[in-house]
């Protein structure tokens, strides 16, 4: 079997990036980022891209680095916080926004890997977020119908990876990450620490190595804190 290890980001995305492409981007807040990899889709210099993800990063950080790049044209998130760069684009007509309900944007990413075109909700009947869109009644309760979101390349951020691909994800970078790596054409997924064959415990696997098609080791493993918030001592 060929490997999915190659040796760089750059080498990992080789043939994979262009123009007006989707790209999905796992992380929630600054947690699970692939901050390897999209340095390197910033070097590439794609434009118009329609970017999938919870966030768009921070200052300096993340998505962050496509939007000062102007690499990016229209977000598909459910948190931008306090992304001024962000605002700014938005706000200028630069960058186009569809912003989801936090449980629909995971849950249109889930159907999309697992072939669901559309499915029905609660979730934002009566507000702005249904507007356009069908609703129907089921048992007397409204729901929305939302369309699955799929991608033509998941950059993906995991702990751990064997040589197969099979994936763990550390703590809270289990987020977005195992859906969106079952959601695109092509997942590429930067590994803290790649280990043998048969090490992974099959029941500790939270994505099988079917749904992972190129692997790289990290090359930038910051792991920025967003907010850091410390309690003081006691004063003797």
């Amino acid at each position: 079997m060929p490997s999915k290890i190659y040796s760089s980001p750059a080498a990992a995305l080789a043939g994979l990036l262009f123009d007006g492409m989707t790209l999905m981007s796992g992380g929630f807040g600054l947690s699970g980022n692939p901050e390897s990899l999209i340095p390197e889709v910033r070097r590439a210099g794609v434009r118009n891209l329609t970017v999938i993800s919870n966030n768009a990063g921070a200052d300096g950080f993340g998505l962050w680095m496509l939007l000062e790049n102007r690499q990016v044209g229209r977000m598909i998130a459910s948190y931008i916080g306090e992304n001024k760069l962000f605002e700014e684009l938005h706000l200028a007509g630069e960058l186009d926004l569809e912003l989801n309900p936090q449980g629909t944007l995971a849950e249109r990413i889930r159907a999309g890997g697992a072939g669901i075109p559309a499915f029905y909700t609660p979730t934002g009947v009566g507000t702005i977020a249904a507007d356009g869109k069908p609703v129907a009644e089921f048992d007397g309760i409204r729901y929305v119908r939302e369309t699955w979101l799929q991608a033509d390349v998941a950059l993906i951020k995991a702990w751990k990876a064997d040589p197969f691909g099979n994936l763990v994800y550390r703590k809270t970078a289990r987020n977005f990450n195992p859906n969106m790596a079952t959601a695109a054409r092509v997942t590429v997924v930067e590994v803290e620490e790649f280990v043998r064959a048969g090490d992974l415990d099959p029941d500790c696997v939270h994505t099988p190595g079917i749904y992972v098609d190129r692997m790289v080791k990290c090359t930038v493993n910051e792991k920025r804190i967003e907010k850091l918030t410390v309690r003081r001592g006691e004063v003797g």
